[in-house]
């Protein structure tokens, strides 16, 4: 069976979220649903399921209604995370919250948590109890990892530790469970699925200090938002923790401190200070370890070469998305 390219599993994915629909009564509580699973995005994570799956020489669209389950849940944490930012857009388009109301998306947003149970129940797995076993650890973890993100922006002693487990938990464990579902999928051992996962959080880890990276020297025409946000809102980021360690002069600590400033001038300041002590290096060094933890993990599942490659090729190209 020769593997699929990215693309062509991106086409399989987009086409069955296209034909995914609920319906109900009242309408009020099924209509966002429908809103936010059909508002676009990249589906990463679904598709990285049926990545897995094949890498196992099964046929992905056995890995369909799993794949399915975990983009249906990850668009029941932006509901809730929308909500919890007060964010007016997602997409480029208005939030749940913002074009019904709190109540109605927080609602719709439970509602979409439960029928993730009802895709995979509609996979027909036989191994279904442990596929459930690593979605609701996985679940979880990514509620503590929003959790301690809450709790960083009042607290001015957060470690760079601390921080990569945040970010472990809040984005890197969704993919590396996405992976490890569709290897469960595929059957595949103990000690492969382990490594799919270890690949997946890795990979995941190293996507988020990307955009962290980008957020403050990325091309925003390339980037697909505005540059300097985690700047201007001082997000305990890797580069903010790094620089306040090393910074002697205590002018980054002034530039933080302020609390009536010119947004754009605070912006290009802390660049150039980013750059002045090195940590935008240091962040591109760290991203990298991750990157290549993740690809020594691949390597050692022995499984056919051409579907080993696909996967590569997608995590090369989610990490060339533009600086």
């Amino acid at each position: 069976m020769e593997a699929l390219e990215y693309q062509e599993i991106v086409s399989i994915v987009q086409n069955e979220i296209k034909q995914t629909s609920y319906k109900g009564y009242p309408i009020e509580l099924y209509d966002p649903m429908n809103y936010i699973i059909q508002l676009g995005g990249k589906r990463l994570r679904p598709v990285t399921t049926l990545l897995a799956t094949q890498l196992f020489s099964v046929e992905v669209s056995k890995a369909l209604p799993a794949a399915k389950a975990i983009e249906v849940f990850h668009n029941f944490t932006l509901i809730h995370d929308d909500i919890m930012d007060k964010a007016p857009l997602r997409r480029g388009k208005e939030t749940v919250h913002e074009k019904w109301n709190n109540n109605i998306a927080i609602l719709s947003g439970d509602t979409l948590l439960i029928e993730v149970y009802n895709h995979f129940l509609e996979g027909k797995y036989e191994n279904l109890s442990q596929i459930l076993k690593v979605f609701n650890q996985t679940a979880i973890q990514v509620c503590e990892g929003q959790q301690l993100d809450m709790n960083f922006e009042t607290r001015e002693d957060v470690t760079i530790e601390e921080y990569i487990n945040m970010i472990r938990l809040k984005t890197s464990v969704l993919v590396g469970g996405a992976f490890k579902i569709g290897a469960l999928v595929a059957k595949a051992n103990e000690s492969e699925a382990a490594l799919i996962y270890e690949f997946g959080v890795n990979l995941g880890i190293a996507f988020q200090l990307q955009d962290d990276y980008l957020d403050c020297f990325g091309d925003p025409k390339k980037f697909g938002k505005q540059v300097g946000g985690d700047i201007i809102s001082n997000k305990k980021t890797f580069m903010m923790l790094k620089a306040l360690e090393i910074d002697s002069t205590g002018e980054l600590q002034s530039r933080v401190s302020q609390k009536v400033f010119n947004s754009e001038e605070k912006v290009e300041s802390v660049k150039a200070l980013y750059k002045k002590l090195k940590v935008d290096a240091l962040a591109f060094d760290l991203m990298n370890e991750y990157y290549t933890k993740a690809i020594h993990s691949l390597h050692q599942i022995e499984s056919l070469e051409d579907a080993k490659n696909k996967i590569i090729r997608f995590a090369e190209d989610l990490m060339k998305r533009s600086s």
